[in-house]
């Protein structure tokens, strides 16, 4: 693989990455998610809730981004710090109150809380890892917005010592 070089002038511009979905909806809860270069995918709701249960629901999706999105950064950040690690699991849970989506003018339609916790398999102290997580939650996209939204959030990042 070849290595790119940037200049601190090459950052100075914006770089902008165009990305795109389309989605179709047949009028009930299922979206069928095409991407443009690694197929599809579906978000749906439970039959209990008037879905076909045929995928997670929009905001489970969101939240397994935020744990991709922190996944793809932490190992950005990592190679740039020079911070070696074998993995992570993530867990990662979220409050919503649905009065909100029913219409509720005083409650807001999205995500009470969310929490997650990162568990990372590594050698390297706490401290680098701390580090590591810091610049990660600086840059991580989709924690950004998350958090530009007002969400409470609780991200716990654990150390996992190997051999």
């Amino acid at each position: 693989m070849a290595t790119k070089v940037i200049s601190e002038a090459d950052l100075e511009k914006p770089i902008i990455r165009r990305k795109a979905v389309s989605v179709h909806n047949a009028g009930g809860m299922k979206a069928i998610i095409e991407t443009e270069e690694y197929g599809g995918f579906i978000t749906d709701e439970p039959v209990r809730d008037g879905g076909t249960g045929e995928g997670p629901s929009p905001l489970q999706a969101i939240v397994g981004a935020l744990c991709g999105c922190e996944s793809v950064t932490f190992n950005r950040t990592a190679a740039e710090f020079d911070f070696a690690y074998e993995g992570i699991e993530f867990e990662a849970a979220f409050t919503i109150d649905i009065r909100g989506r029913m219409g509720v003018d005083t409650v807001r339609p999205h995500f009470q809380t969310v929490r997650m916790q990162a568990i990372v398999s590594t050698r390297e102290s706490e401290e680098r890892l701390r580090e590591v997580v810091e610049e990660t939650e600086r840059r991580c996209p989709v924690f950004n917005l998350i958090q530009d939204a007002g969400v409470r959030t609780e991200m716990m990042w654990i150390r996992k010592s190997i051999n």
